[in-house]
């Protein structure tokens, strides 16, 4: 015996999977920086979250920095005050902007991890920034901007002054 499907349910379907295939991790590791340079692009250019933020942040980071990207969000919205990213780690300032955008695998990858860097001019100025990037969830996602003293990853694992999750209530 056939089955017959309602086309309505064919159609939802096929809605589920397009949406669960957005949301997929990238295939490549300089894939993964295109596509949060693309919604950096869009903030630019007055539309849309950075993709630090929901909706981009799942998909394009891992879950530890996703996570450490959630905390000082919260912060945030607990304090009243700028969390430990006081600029957009995508284009290295409060302000700028992204021309001849360059993607490069700088360290291929090797044990799940890889180094990719974007390089553009912001300003007339060159910019060049570096990711460290790790294959989790099937695909590959950003893991830190920057690195050393410039690491992202560094400065949202500094504690807070006051928080839920510090234990410690902010007076707003």
């Amino acid at each position: 015996m056939h089955p017959h499907f309602p086309l309505r349910t064919i159609i939802a379907l096929f809605g589920l999977l397009h949406a669960a295939a957005a949301f997929a991790a990238e295939p490549t590791p300089d894939a993964t920086v295109r596509k949060a340079y693309a919604a950096t692009q869009k903030t630019l250019d007055g539309g849309g979250e950075p993709p630090w933020r929901p909706p981009h942040r799942d998909q394009l980071m891992s879950k530890s920095l996703a996570a450490l990207f959630a905390r000082d969000d919260r912060y945030q919205d607990e304090s009243g005050e700028i969390g430990h990213i006081g600029a957009d780690p995508f284009i290295q300032g409060q302000d700028g902007e992204v021309k001849n955008l360059k993607v490069t695998v700088t360290q291929p990858p090797a044990g799940g991890k890889a180094l990719v860097t974007a390089s553009f001019r912001s300003f007339g100025k060159a910019m060049s920034v570096p990711f460290r990037m790790v294959e989790e969830g099937g695909g590959w996602r950003i893991d830190d901007i920057g690195t050393g003293k410039n690491s992202v990853r560094r400065d949202l694992s500094q504690p807070y002054d006051c928080g839920s999750f510090m234990g410690k209530p902010c007076k707003r």
